[in-house]
């Protein structure tokens, strides 16, 4: 499938609503997706694993096939070690409550994460007396591999880092991290939220120990996520819910949690995301991973090369688009982030975010109030970009201080 022709395939492009380039926060959702999920709910709209008549054999065939197509596009060959969350957010919350960390024991991140790694760690840090440690980035908020080997020691128990930050678009060199974590004796885990959109993501490659992504930003349906761990990592994994679904045998005094993947996810699932799910990585295979990454530096080169004028304007972070993962966010002197983004919304239906992005330390940490965002992914085009620069320059024209 050529990247030209994808864009047909979205229902809100097809209709000429606007730009979208707000992808980094969720992405939109083309034909197949959509007609995946409406065929659960018309066609077989049941529950799986539970009762025997042939609806609901449909329903276990299809997690199965999920499960399957998901360990293919990440490069690994045990479809068990895929457990459905509702988002990047739910995996890591289920490895940093069912790892087992206790007083004392030390877990590094970075300084550059997405709340969804900081604000977990910091609770435990309240409730358990886990001890943080912080890799340091460099000024435009690259990963330092050097710092992040002064962070290592003999009492980190977890390393956990993003793959790509949504703020700056800079990617982790997680096979490294890991080499370097595991030679200390630590666990990874990695926030794959970013990259695993843009980029081919080849979990034994990579070898970490855990990989939780979210869906909804790679074409999927919403409250949609991925937890990857491997086997002997999820089987010592507590549970983060019990219920129905993660048990083998119970008894008023004992519990038997069901193996993996089913004593990670109880209750009723959400079958509809799942058939959605499988529609999406089947999409991405089609297109390309490789051919998605070239197609966003493509973009991201053009975003800075049409912006490059715009008097006012900073980019927050590197300066090179090559080093950005689909991600540019900026400042106009004179305006907030909000009034950018609200103004280019009203001036011609362009829609970035706006804010700090829910990785309030890194602002915090550089005195930065928030930022704009642009974000792209495979629907978008030269086109969009020349409108969204269009606009922009209008903006920082009429209302800046540039």
């Amino acid at each position: 499938m050529e990247i030209s022709a994808v864009r047909n395939d979205f229902p809100t492009i097809r209709r000429k609503e606007g730009v979208y380039l707000d992808s980094a926060c969720q992405s939109l959702r083309p034909d197949r997706v959509i007609k995946a999920i409406l065929e659960y709910y018309e066609d077989f709209p049941s529950c799986g694993g539970r009762s025997v008549h042939g609806m609901s054999a449909r329903v276990s065939l299809l997690t199965d096939e999920a499960r399957e197509k998901a360990a293919g596009f990440f490069g690994t060959d045990d479809p068990d070690c895929y457990i459905f969350t509702k988002n990047c957010t739910e995996g890591i919350n289920t490895v940093a409550r069912g790892y087992g960390l206790k007083k004392g024991d030390v877990v590094v991140t970075t300084d550059t994460e997405h709340n969804s790694n900081h604000v977990p760690w910091s609770i435990l840090a309240e409730e358990t007396g886990i001890r943080r440690r912080y890799s340091g980035s460099n000024d435009n908020g690259e990963f330092d591999i050097e710092n992040f080997k002064g962070t290592m020691g003999k009492d980190v128990k977890l390393v956990s880092v993003h793959h790509a930050s949504n703020v700056t678009g800079c990617i982790v060199p997680i096979r490294e991290v890991a080499e370097i974590a595991h030679d200390a004796g630590a666990k990874v885990l990695i926030d794959g939220s970013q990259a695993a959109p843009h980029m081919k993501v080849d979990l034994k490659k990579a070898d970490a120990d855990f990989y939780s992504l979210s869906i909804h930003k790679m074409l999927g349906p919403s409250g949609m996520g991925i937890l990857y761990g491997k086997r002997e990592c999820l089987e010592d994994l507590r549970p983060l819910t019990t219920g129905g679904g993660t048990v083998g045998l119970v008894t008023y005094d004992s519990v038997d949690l069901a193996p993996i993947p089913d004593k990670f996810e109880a209750g009723l699932q959400n079958y509809s995301g799942i058939a959605g799910t499988k529609a999406a990585l089947d999409y991405l295979t089609e297109v390309g991973m490789d051919r998605i990454l070239e197609h966003d530096r493509k973009l991201m080169r053009h975003i800075f090369k049409r912006t490059d004028g715009i008097k006012g304007l900073s980019p927050v972070g590197p300066d090179d688009p090559d080093r950005r993962c689909g991600v540019f966010s900026f400042n106009i002197e004179g305006l907030s982030p909000h009034d950018i983004a609200m103004m280019l919304d009203k001036m011609d239906n362009i829609m970035i975010r706006s804010g700090m992005h829910c990785a309030h330390p890194f602002f915090l940490s550089r005195g930065i109030e928030g930022s704009a965002r642009a974000s792209v992914y495979l629907y978008n085009d030269e086109e969009d970009i020349e409108r969204f620069a269009v606009a922009l320059g209008n903006v920082a024209k009429t209302f800046g201080n540039g």
